[in-house]
């Protein structure tokens, strides 16, 4: 039911981002530019569907790996695979500094799970297993493709009102003068859109595969641990990687912009590591 209302708000970004694109054409030339609108916001939705993946990891630089990479993290993956009725993902590590995690794709057929170098010289095997449970909790939910389009869509947003304001949209009739109030409110409600957008993704989702990822490691000890060390390193660690991007991470990363910090679309970690010392507790 989780992973089909999931689903479902798929498909509804998909069509507000098709008609964001057609709005924002009208905007700019009328109903002739309307095709435009079109052929742009089904381009998107093709790039956010089939490509998103690629993108999220060539963004972290990650690199494939074969379990004589790393047999500990290999076989993590494989262990918690199997016993949440998984097909086996990807492995993919980044060599990024920050500690961090994700897990990408748009199906638990074509998934991949992506770890940093700094999480793993920064956590123990019990962290590891809480960290790897909740990404494929992520994959066996299929937050990972809502998460995507959520994000492009509040990158498109933000884009295409900077272009209509470039631009300087205003109907059919090209030689009239730009309109300033329909400049001034794509200028101020351009971001909230986007943010509005990305708090689409509901702070639940975090929860939710928290409790998955505990009941599928057998415990939520290491995940608890494994999230206490990793706010506080992306504290200090800057993780470069697109607001857009920071949803997807275990924890929100460090990316060195101020509106992550306006507009978290994590919930807070005590919270989080609160309610598996419950869950540990039988409470």
């Amino acid at each position: 039911m989780y992973a089909l209302w999931n689903n479902f708000k798929t498909t509804v970004l998909m069509a507000g981002l098709m008609g964001l694109c057609m709005l924002v054409a009208y905007a700019l030339g009328g109903h002739h530019f309307m095709i435009y609108g079109l052929v742009i916001g089904g381009v998107m939705n093709l790039i956010a569907f089939f490509f998103s993946d690629k993108i999220a990891l060539m963004t972290m630089r990650a690199s494939p790996i074969q379990r004589e990479d790393d047999p500990e993290l290999w076989d993590t993956v494989q262990h918690l695979a199997d016993k949440a009725n998984l097909p086996m993902p990807r492995v993919y590590i980044s060599p990024a500094a920050a500690p961090n995690a994700f897990a990408t794709g748009r199906s638990p057929e074509h998934s991949a799970v992506c770890v940093t170098a700094g999480l793993r010289r920064m956590l123990n095997r019990l962290e590891l297993q809480g960290v790897i449970a909740h990404e494929l909790a992520h994959i066996k939910h299929r937050d990972i493709l809502i998460s995507t389009v959520a994000a492009i869509v509040a990158g498109a947003i933000t884009y295409v009102a900077q272009m209509a304001i470039f631009f300087g949209g205003g109907g059919d009739n090209r030689d009239r003068k730009s309109n300033p109030l329909v400049m001034l409110l794509l200028l101020i409600l351009a971001p909230i859109a986007a943010m509005l957008i990305q708090m689409a993704i509901s702070r639940s989702r975090e929860y939710e595969a928290d409790r998955l990822g505990a009941d599928t490691a057998g415990t939520g000890r290491g995940l608890g641990q494994a999230l206490a060390k990793l706010e506080a390193a992306s504290k200090q660690i800057p993780l470069p990687v697109p607001d857009s991007q920071a949803n997807m991470f275990i924890v929100a990363p460090l990316t060195g912009s101020g509106m992550m910090k306006l507009f978290m679309t994590h919930p807070p970690v005590k919270e989080r590591i609160a309610r598996l010392q419950a869950m540990e507790q039988g409470l």
